[in-house]
């Protein structure tokens, strides 16, 4: 028999984890050692919280005496991780999270189809959905980070620049790993967990549910400011609304994987400003 409320409160804890280590990056690019005027910001709604996270933790400046090649203002910043070794640092933390909500759920006996997941798994019609809404979803994104720019809230594109591997075996790991681990882990938690577990263990209203996950969702992108925490969350709204109608994890999986990987490939990977 199902126990919803151990689920609960295990599912609980794994949020409370990830919202602290966004809260510490917000924190971490607001520290006056490394909110200088040349530091790079995540562009609105285009980096999930764990890469920022990871990227700032990496990132940071100690104090040393200046030498003749550092700042005049005695900062030096330290060695930070190959690209590879950052993406990899990703997609072990997001995968570890991902797998302590599935153990969870083997333990506490939650049904697959409370997730979202349900024969048949894969199809065409699913697929199609989700690459339909992902690149709609992509468009709008890109319309909103123009909007911002024109409005001066906007921000350049260094931390993306950053993650972009050099090499196709780097780009082979970014799409077929980091992005799949990041677009799943996601999308179970704040779609299949807080919405789709919660409204049938708890029979609390599905669109009750998509509104307080996407509150969540946005503030999991608190590093990138005001407007990355607007973008986010209304993203975050639509993929919990497309869960709701559709009751298909893959399709907002696919959808999220999707502007995250179409952002990569035209920003980075063609050169498009």
């Amino acid at each position: 028999m199902p126990d919803w409320a151990t689920f609960a409160g295990f599912a609980g804890v794994v949020l409370a984890l990830l919202l602290l280590l966004a809260h510490a990056s917000k924190a971490a690019v607001s520290d006056d050692a490394v909110s200088r005027t040349d530091r790079p910001r995540p562009r609105p709604g285009s980096v999930d919280p764990a890469v920022a996270e990871v990227h700032v933790s990496l990132s940071n400046r100690v104090v040393d005496p200046p030498t003749s090649d550092d700042p005049a203002d005695g900062t030096r910043a330290t060695p930070q991780l190959s690209t590879m070794a950052l993406l990899a640092n990703v997609a072990v933390s997001q995968g570890a999270f991902g797998l302590l909500l599935l153990a969870g759920a083997w333990f506490t006996q939650i049904p697959t189809a409370a997730f979202g997941v349900s024969e048949p798994v894969l199809s065409a019609s699913t697929l199609g959905v989700g690459v339909l809404l992902g690149t709609a979803l992509y468009v709008a994104n890109e319309v909103g980070a123009s909007v911002g720019d024109r409005l001066g809230v906007g921000a350049d594109e260094g931390l993306r620049e950053a993650l972009a591997p050099d090499t196709i075996g780097g780009w082979a790991v970014l799409l077929l790993l980091v992005l799949p681990v990041i677009a799943g882990f996601e999308e179970l938690l704040f779609r299949g967990v807080l919405v789709g577990v919660f409204s049938v263990g708890f029979g609390v209203s599905p669109w009750l549910l998509a509104g307080l996950s996407s509150v969540a969702f946005a503030l999991g992108h608190g590093a990138q400011g005001p407007a990355g925490v607007v973008v986010t969350g209304v993203l975050g709204f639509v993929l919990a609304a497309a869960f709701v109608l559709t009751g298909s994890l893959l399709v907002v999986v696919v959808a999220h994987y999707l502007v995250n990987a179409l952002e990569f490939l035209v920003h980075e990977g063609v050169g498009v400003d």
